[in-house]
């Protein structure tokens, strides 16, 4: 879950820093990129029973 919160925050960072004309295309790679992230994160960290 580290690791999609990194990504986030790279992207806020990037998004506000950087001169792109396509933001949208950052977003959409951005958030499927977290909502990956963070779903292998909860299955991993799950408790078995």
């Amino acid at each position: 879950m580290d690791i999609a919160k990194y990504v986030a925050t790279a992207i806020f960072l990037t998004s506000i820093l950087g001169d792109m004309n396509e933001k949208w295309q950052l977003y959409a790679v951005a958030s499927g990129t977290i909502v990956i992230c963070l779903i292998a994160g909860l299955l991993l960290i799950r408790e078995r029973r």
